[in-house]
């Protein structure tokens, strides 16, 4: 029960920040009246604000009950949906964005990983991983395309005639519905995460930088954050499929979301998969592995080869490029255990590398919408799985390196 629980949270707290924008992205710049630079700028003062707030809240999850932290943090969040129902100003969704930035870390990202680790013990720290984001990825998947109904159920039959109105309406009631699911996802954790066992408390004072300092002295954490530094930019690079959808092959807004459901409906198979699988032959070999089949798949959509029309061979490269993504997401955080962490300073570690791992919150935004913005049409969206294709390559020497290290430490 309880890793449903996890599951079930670890996804809602982010349906509004994100999933929403990486299903209907087309309506909301044209709902909120924004550019791809200013929705990416908004997604860089989230990123901005989250960098102090996995710092911060490493030591909190050592610290203090997961499911308290999680309600809180679940809670804080839905009500955030309140303001952006109002479709307000550029400068309010900036301020809502940060907001977003200090509910769904400080208060919510090392919780949710040290009560997942604790969840799969020793020996099984790929499943435990595996399902969590393959549960998230499920729960995506589904809100994604029960959105996706909702939306078209409350547009005309052709939803190329709707108004600028009846489509701002439409998305209004999808983000009343993301904001009541949050919300029941806190009553959730109260009830089914157990409280922690005092013996897994970190020593030493409250809220102590002790294990920060401990873990900044490995190797592998380095490495670690280098190698989820590089799966997060594939991760944010799938917020484009829609709207590549719609640009370069030609689908129309319902359409266009579709192709970005489908890439939801890969993350349950690949990382339930890859957890599996890492726990039969090693996170590592299989982060290897995955980031070689985002690199293959990002080259594809780089190089211009898909053009109007083409849209079988467009969902097909998407489908495996999202597979090298969504492995991905399953083992940067199940590669923990291979690099000798302890557990007691799980928080400590998970906010140190994801301070490093998640900058693209800060600059992925912002660049994307650049590029998108300066080049329009297809060059655009080549230029930013160029970008895309570099990162996979670091990414690979990366593990690679960790996969040296910690077998020279055995």
């Amino acid at each position: 029960m309880s890793i449903a629980a996890l599951v079930i949270a670890g996804e809602s707290v982010f349906l509004l920040p994100f999933v929403l924008a990486r299903v209907f992205r087309p309506t909301l710049l044209e709902v909120f009246d924004l550019t791809n630079l200013e929705l990416g700028t908004a997604y860089s003062v989230y990123g901005v604000v989250a960098m102090a707030a996995y710092f911060f809240g490493g030591p909190l999850a050592d610290k203090f009950p997961a499911r308290i932290l999680l309600a809180v943090a679940l809670v804080s969040t839905a009500a955030g949906g309140l303001v952006m129902v109002t479709v307000p100003s550029f400068t309010t969704l900036v301020m809502l964005y940060a907001y977003w930035g200090v509910t769904t870390i400080a208060l919510f990202w090392a919780p949710l990983i040290r009560a997942t680790r604790q969840w799969g013990g020793k020996d099984e720290q790929g499943r435990a991983f595996g399902f969590l984001d393959g549960g998230r990825g499920l729960l995506a998947a589904s809100m994604g395309s029960i959105m996706v109904l909702l939306f078209a159920g409350l547009l005309p039959a052709d939803s190329n005639a709707a108004t600028l109105a009846e489509k701002t309406d439409a998305l209004r009631r999808i983000i009343l519905v993301l904001s009541g699911m949050t919300f029941a996802a806190a009553v959730l954790v109260m009830f089914a995460i157990p409280h922690r066992d005092p013996s897994e408390t970190a020593a030493g004072e409250p809220l102590s930088l002790r294990g920060v300092a401990r873990v900044a002295a490995m190797p592998t954490v380095w490495l670690q954050a280098a190698i989820i530094l590089c799966a997060y930019v594939g991760f944010k690079a799938i917020d484009d499929f829609s709207l590549y959808a719609n640009q370069v092959v030609g689908l129309d807004e319902v359409d266009a979301a579709r192709a970005g459901v489908l890439s939801l409906w890969i993350r349950p198979f690949a990382a339930v998969g890859a957890g599996l699988l890492a726990d039969r032959i090693g996170a590592t070999t299989m982060t290897v592995s995955s980031f070689t089949l985002l690199a293959l798949g990002s080259l594809i959509l780089a190089s211009g080869l898909i053009g109007a029309g083409m849209v079988w061979v467009f969902l097909l490269t998407i489908v495996c490029t999202s597979m090298g993504i969504f492995a991905l997401r399953a083992l940067y955080f199940a590669i923990m255990r291979e690099g000798k962490v302890p557990l007691a300073y799980t928080g400590a570690a998970v906010g140190l590398v994801s301070v490093i791992g998640y900058t693209p919150d800060v600059f992925m935004g912002p660049l994307m919408g650049y590029l998108l913005d300066q080049s329009p049409g297809a060059a655009g969206h080549q230029h930013v799985y160029w970008v895309v294709a570099c990162f996979a390559l670091f990414g690979l020497i990366a593990s690679w390196r960790f996969a040296r290290q910690t077998s020279s430490a055995r």
